[in-house]
């Protein structure tokens, strides 16, 4: 279980980054209806003391590397300085916290930090879309995966640009405490518990017509309302007043993922949800999310989530 947390920053910080990070693990929440978690959590720093932000301001950093030893979760919230080497003391701390069995948590450039120290040779990692091309001719040992918001490998989570930390962070929370308080956090914050689709959804995609992002708006409303049912390309083209071919193109222009991923990921959400929040059978929660049946349903839960749903009620409930 993540209690202890680390932000890491270098010469120059992110601002906005590192408040992503101080967003959902820095603040004390003990006051909110929901039960959230709270984390022991800090900024670190090889050179402690007022450190400048890619923003203009500082900030003060009280602790210095040796914070990273206590920390279940190490988090680099970006990197601003990629064309200077990281020093020697930062990237061994790095890796001495992966081998006593620590998280890393990468936000947008900070891939680079965690390529630099070697914690994602022979992993699949995500960084922001511009500097894909520079983070897999720098780190070769990388498999730089350019088209998700976010990829877990081990240990190591890396994320694409700024606003795919939050996605990241969401994740982890949700593998760490369950659907249930990742829902409860994204409600906090005004935001997505999950996002579909990847980088290419945001990367140079023209704003759609008002008219046909409000139509579709309505169907996606309605496809979350009847999860349960049969929800084919067929049908939903129908529902949209649209021809299969063109509903499937506009649903992808507009999700930037497919109607079939899109209620996917949808049903295993409403089936985490359904596990943990109530004593229904498997059968029953298969039959509730759209899957049918019980093994369609431990198919694509194990797929996704790497347990069976039985696994997973069991681990959640009792948190």
């Amino acid at each position: 279980m993540i209690r202890n947390v680390a932000a890491v920053v270098g010469g120059k910080a992110a601002a906005f980054e590192l408040g992503v990070v101080c967003q959902v693990f820095g603040l004390d929440r003990s006051g909110d209806a929901a039960v959230l978690p709270n984390h022991d959590f800090a900024v670190c720093s090889p050179n402690p003391g007022f450190v400048p932000t890619t923003s203009g301001f500082p900030i003060h950093v009280d602790h210095g590397l040796e914070r990273i030893a206590e920390a279940d979760l190490v988090t680099v919230p970006a990197w601003p300085e990629l064309d200077r080497a990281a020093p020697p003391p930062l990237l061994e701390a790095l890796r001495s916290a992966v081998a006593r069995g620590a998280r890393v948590l990468s936000v947008c450039t900070g891939a680079f930090l965690l390529a630099e120290a070697g914690l994602l040779d022979g992993r699949r990692a995500a960084t922001h879309w511009q500097f894909t091309d520079r983070l897999a001719e720098l780190y070769p040992k990388v498999q730089v995966d350019r088209d998700v918001l976010y990829v877990e490998d081990g240990p190591v989570l890396t994320s694409a640009g700024a606003a795919a930390g939050i996605d990241a962070c969401l994740h982890l929370v949700r593998r760490e405490y369950g659907a249930a308080t990742a829902n409860a956090l994204a409600r906090r914050m005004v935001v997505p518990a999950h996002r579909s689709g990847g980088q290419a959804q945001f990367v140079e995609m023209p704003v759609p017509a008002l008219s046909a992002d409000y139509h579709l708006s309505d169907l996606i409303d309605w496809m979350q309302a009847h999860l349960d049912q049969p929800l084919t390309v067929e049908v939903l083209a129908a529902q949209a007043a649209m021809s299969p071919r063109t509903f499937a193109r506009r649903f992808k222009a507009v999700t930037g993922t497919t109607p079939h991923r899109w209620l996917l990921d949808q049903r295993l959400q409403l089936a985490e949800e359904l596990l943990e929040r109530t004593d229904l059978p498997v059968e029953a929660v298969a039959g509730r999310a759209g899957f049918g049946s019980a093994d369609t349903l431990r198919h694509h839960f194990a797929a996704r989530r790497g347990v069976g749903p039985a696994t997973h009620r069991r681990t959640f409930r009792s948190t």
